[in-house]
């Protein structure tokens, strides 16, 4: 087994290699505007420092988001030419598990309940609940900070950029006992570790959009030049 873990949904660019007991290489680069630009080298510095070619890939999985639309797609599409050049599988995972399985969460928080929580832009974030053997209870889902916070359970720990982007709304949550804590974006280390030891769940490569992108398709031409009448 060789498998390529890879995440765009967040301002981060991460990729990792794991040969089914290691993980044998990871790059991380956080630049929310140069995914498209960053990906295929770091992919290939990942392959080279595992001393691996892309042909000796078995499998490829991918986050899925939720995240912003071309960030997403970037990887995507990256994970989806890897297979079909490689021979390779390709998977998708929601990139909130990612967060919710990350040892240094669980390492802050033992045995307790974890609310992930990521930019969503727009004044919104994303967000999926874990109990705390980072088991999602509930979402993804997409929400105003203010409403999320009025509904945390005490003992929560939020985890994520979105928790940090909006401390101050959870100001009045953290008082109550909730925690603040790292990381800020998925790891494909953690990504692909997770798939090895088969703690998250795994489904087709499609995006998750949780609302309408905010791109929309051109409108037709306006006239330029004034009605005639008969």
């Amino acid at each position: 087994m060789l498998l390529l873990a890879l995440d765009t949904s967040s301002p981060a660019v991460t990729v990792a290699v794991h040969d089914g007991q290691w993980v044998l290489a990871t790059r991380t680069s956080v630049d929310a505007r140069r995914h498209g630009e960053l990906l295929a080298p770091l992919v290939a510095e990942a392959l080279t420092d595992a001393g691996a070619a892309p042909g000796d890939l078995t499998d490829v999985v991918v986050g899925v988001g939720p995240g912003p639309y071309t960030g997403l797609r970037i990887g995507l599409v990256t994970a989806r030419t890897v297979a079909a050049v490689t021979g390779a599988t390709v998977q998708g995972a929601c990139s909130l598990d990612v967060l919710g399985l990350s040892p240094v969460v669980r390492a802050s928080a033992p045995g307790r309940p974890v609310v992930v929580v990521t930019d969503a832009r727009r004044q919104e974030v994303h967000w999926a609940a874990y109990d705390a053997e980072g088991r999602r209870t509930d979402g993804p889902r997409v929400e105003r900070p203010r409403d999320l916070a009025a509904g945390l359970p005490p003992g929560t720990v939020l985890v994520g950029r979105g928790a940090q982007l909006y401390a101050d709304v959870f100001a009045a949550a953290l008082a109550d006992g909730r925690l603040l804590a790292p990381p800020l974006d998925p790891d494909a280390a953690v990504l692909a570790q997770a798939v090895v030891d088969g703690r998250i769940e795994l489904g087709p490569a499609e995006p998750c959009y949780l609302r309408r992108p905010d791109a929309t398709p051109p409108g037709p031409p306006k006239p330029v030049l004034p009605a005639y009448r008969r």
